[in-house]
């Protein structure tokens, strides 16, 4: 599995407006929750409950809330860039800039571990991060991406 392989389109978002952690999480979920049929406050519920477990604004300018949803029969992936940059509560106390929404059936086992390594290792690479961060709209995400995307 690739990274786009999850990724839709509709999911890329390249100019988040909120300023803080639940308003990111609400812009995040909005084209998510249209796909899968899901009211986004269930969503949003869904990942304000993985964050009380511990912030995953994971440093670096990076964020990957994610969390496991009964009513999904796959995962579901979304995209989002902060030009100002976010408190969301990261590790290194810095704004969070770049955002990979991962949601994943309750039932899942390790394939949603093996995507957030994935994710985790390419955003290790400071070109591929300034590369998404100049992006300005969905396609050139995806493109941007589908260059480093590895089969999983």
């Amino acid at each position: 599995m690739k990274i786009l392989d999850v990724l839709n389109e509709q999911a890329v978002l390249v100019d988040l407006k909120s300023n803080d952690k639940k308003g990111v999480l609400d812009e995040l979920v909005a084209p998510v929750a249209r796909m899968t049929g899901t009211g986004p406050e269930a969503l949003v519920k869904v990942l304000m409950e993985r964050e009380r477990l511990g912030s995953t604004g994971i440093g670096g300018g990076i964020g990957i809330p994610h969390g496991k949803l009964q009513a999904l029969n796959d995962l579901i992936l979304g995209f989002g860039l902060s030009r100002s940059g976010v408190d969301f509560e990261s590790m290194d106390g810095r704004p969070t800039y770049i955002f990979f929404l991962l949601l994943v059936p309750e039932s899942s086992a390790g394939l949603h571990l093996k995507l957030l390594a994935q994710i985790s290792r390419l955003l290790k690479n400071e070109d591929f991060k300034a590369q998404l961060m100049q992006a300005t709209n969905a396609q050139e995400v995806l493109r941007i991406i589908s260059e480093k995307d590895e089969e999983i």
